[in-house]
C-alpha cells in the first residue's frame, strides 16, 4: 500500500512534476453568465479577452461528485490518500473535502484519509503537495507525509505582486476609491498570504521597486532560514519572469522554474502580474 497525494489545479503544479510524482489534481472552474470552464481547460490567452467581453466571472470549487470518485479510486486499490487544497478561506474546496472523505469511508471503513488545508494557493500549495508525493515515493509513511506536507507550509512564503489595481477592484478585493487613487498615484501593493487570506505587506511607487522588495525580502528569509527552493508566478509577463528568474539565480545560486498562474486565482489580479514562492530549510517566523 502506498500514499498518494490529490492536490486541486490552483496550486498551477507543472504536469511534468504531476506524471513524475503521480500526483492526482482536479479543476476549479471560472463561471461565466451562460457558461463553466474548467481552469486547466481555457489558457490565459483565452480568458482575459472572454473576461473583458463578458464581465467578471466566479470562481467554483470541483464538483463533490468529482472529487468523491478521484478520492474512491484510489483507497479502493489499497491506497492511502493525503490531500491537499487551496486555502479554505479562499474556496470551499476544503470544506466540502471533508464532507466527501465521510462519505468515501461509509463505503471503505478501513480507509486512510487526510484532508490538509494548505492556508494558500497557487505554487505555496503546489510545493506542499510536491513535497508530500516525494516522500511518498520514497516510501515514508502515512502519518510522516502528513507531517511533511504541514511542515512545508510552515516554511513556505507566497510574495507577488499586481500591474495594476483595477482587478483587484474588478474581484471585489480593494475598494473602487481605493483602486482608483493607486492607480493614480502608482502605487503598488506587495501581497502575501497570511492567515489563510491575501494580505499587504507593503505599498511602494513603482513596479520596479515592488520587485526589488520583494528580493530583499526573499535573500533576508534565505539568510536566516536557508532556502529550498524557489519558482517564479506570472500572468502574461513571461519576459519579465524570464528576467526575475535570472536575478534570483545571480543573487542566491538557484535557478527558478517559471510557472503561470490561472484563471482562477488570476482574475482577481490580472495579466502583468508577477511573484514567487519559496519554502526554507528552518521555520519562517
Amino acid at each position: 500500500m502506498s500514499v498518494k497525494i490529490l492536490t486541486d489545479s490552483t496550486s498551477y503544479l507543472p504536469e511534468e512534476i504531476c506524471r513524475e510524482l503521480g500526483i492526482i489534481k482536479i479543476s476549479l472552474n471560472v463561471v461565466f453568465k451562460n457558461k463553466s470552464i474548467k481552469e486547466t481547460e481555457i489558457t490565459n490567452e483565452e480568458f482575459y479577452p472572454l473576461m473583458e467581453k463578458e464581465g467578471i466571472p466566479k470562481s467554483s470549487q470541483p464538483s463533490t461528485g468529482e472529487m468523491f470518485e478521484e478520492m474512491k479510486k484510489v483507497v479502493e486499490s489499497g491506497d492511502s490518500l493525503v490531500c491537499v487544497f487551496i486555502s479554505s478561506k479562499m474556496s470551499g474546496t476544503y470544506q466540502s473535502a471533508l464532507m466527501v472523505k465521510e462519505m468515501v469511508l461509509e463505503e471503505y471503513k478501513d480507509a486512510k484519509i487526510e484532508i490538509i488545508d494548505s492556508g494558500s494557493n497557487c505554487m505555496q500549495l503546489g510545493f506542499a503537495a510536491m513535497v508530500g508525493a516525494k516522500a511518498a515515493k520514497e516510501g515514508k509513511s502515512f502519518k510522516e507525509v502528513v507531517d511533511i506536507i504541514k511542515g512545508n507550509i510552515k516554511r513556505s512564503r507566497f510574495l507577488f505582486i499586481p500591474d495594476n489595481l483595477e482587478y483587484l477592484k474588478k474581484g471585489g478585493r480593494i475598494g473602487g476609491a481605493t483602486a482608483l487613487i493607486g492607480n493614480l498615484l502608482k502605487i503598488i501593493p506587495i501581497l502575501t498570504v497570511e492567515e489563510g487570506k491575501t494580505s499587504i505587506l507593503d505599498k511602494v511607487r513603482t513596479k520596479k521597486k515592488a520587485v526589488m522588495t520583494m528580493i530583499d525580502k526573499l535573500i533576508h528569509d534565505s539568510s536566516i532560514f536557508g532556502l529550498k527552493d524557489v519558482v517564479v508566478h506570472h500572468i502574461n509577463c513571461f519576459n519579465e519572469a524570464i528576467e526575475l528568474s535570472k536575478f534570483i539565480e545571480e543573487k542566491l545560486n538557484v535557478k527558478p522554474q517559471i510557472v503561470d498562474i490561472g484563471p482562477v486565482i488570476g482574475l482577481h489580479v490580472g495579466p502583468g502580474a508577477i511573484g514567487f514562492v519559496y519554502y526554507t530549510e528552518k521555520e519562517l517566523t
